[in-house]
């Protein structure tokens, strides 16, 4: 039986509209049930509480509850591992950082490639990190500190967290564009370094602002630069080590990440949720206490981000022939 055109097209219409109807309602269900957000930190560090924060947003904007899952070890390689493994549905996530990028050189036998394995879907914040010496120690600034280095090579230490943390590969990025052979002591954690260049046992130490800014503040440790492209609020008097060293910035900055073959849906649905959070008044306050700085963009900004850190951070790993521990 021949079909009467004015049906034909309705039931064409029709037809099409089924079509696409799976993929939209699949994209507005989204999500399902209950979000994990694995973090290679551990708790209470900067980057864990700029997660907490944000899934607390996302939770609020997704009907959904986003929960940090932290899975500490490997210099974040076993947060990432959970990640990769996991189904590309949107409701497994990782904090993806600066780790990430230093560990695709440092460490040679990854079960994984994070470009390839981990889709970008927003950058979060960057912390700075600074550079200090004890307030006894001779260096006002830092070109003097660079001097004092030159001057007494191999004699000048300073701590940093673990080996192949963003601070410590900061320390060699720093060696390598000044020619200071500086020692660079890694410790297990910030504390226990700061701890030894109060008490004289290293020069001074590289850490983040927030690690270091009380001593800073006290007059018992001497900020003589921050590592990021701009100057910090928390730190506005302290120059970057950019207006020293040209082409010197370094971050411990932090972002969003999901499985490989995750939907375009769902990467552009959290996008957009994150940036709205990034652009919150009082999230962007939080940001700023924690001595941060927003990381807005696309995913496509944040996978080139991503590409050039690893590009950068490898360079620096082979020349300096950083080892994992």
């Amino acid at each position: 039986m021949k079909l009467p055109r004015r049906n034909l097209l309705r039931l064409a219409a029709g037809a099409a509209a089924m079509t696409v109807m799976p993929r939209g309602a699949r994209a507005e269900a989204y999500p399902t049930r209950p979000v994990r957000l694995f973090v290679g930190g551990t708790p209470g560090s900067a980057p864990d509480v700029i997660a907490r924060l944000m899934a607390q947003w996302l939770s609020q904007r997704l009907g959904q509850t986003v929960f940090v899952e932290n899975r500490n070890g490997a210099n974040e390689n076993l947060a990432t591992q959970a990640v990769v493994d996991a189904a590309p549905d949107g409701h497994t996530l990782l904090l993806a950082s600066a780790s990430n990028a230093i560990n695709a050189t440092l460490f040679a036998n990854l079960n994984f490639n994070f470009i390839r394995d981990i889709a970008p879907i927003a950058g979060l914040v960057t912390f700075p990190m600074v550079i200090t010496v004890n307030s006894s120690f001779p260096a006002k600034s830092l070109p003097e500190l660079i001097a004092e280095a030159k001057l007494q090579p191999g004699k000048i230490n300073l701590g940093t967290p673990p080996l192949g943390t963003p601070h410590y590969v900061a320390g060699e990025l720093f060696k390598m564009k000044t020619g200071a052979d500086i020692v660079l002591v890694a410790y297990r954690g910030g504390p226990a370094a700061v701890s030894d260049a109060l008490s004289g046992q290293v020069q001074g130490v590289i850490g983040t602002v927030l690690l270091t800014l009380e001593q800073i503040r006290s007059g018992s440790l001497r900020a003589l630069a921050v590592t990021g492209a701009r100057r910090c609020e928390l730190l506005p008097e302290v120059p970057t080590v950019d207006q020293f060293v040209p082409g010197f910035e370094a971050g411990q900055w932090v972002g969003i990440g999901a499985p490989k073959n995750t939907s375009v849906e769902i990467i552009e649905r959290l996008n957009r949720e994150i940036n709205d959070g990034l652009a919150d008044a009082a999230l962007k306050a939080r940001i700023a206490e924690l001595g941060g700085l927003a990381l807005p963009g696309s995913p496509a900004d944040f996978g080139k981000f991503i590409a050039a850190e690893t590009k950068k951070w490898g360079d620096v790993v082979t020349f300096a022939n950083v080892k994992p521990e």
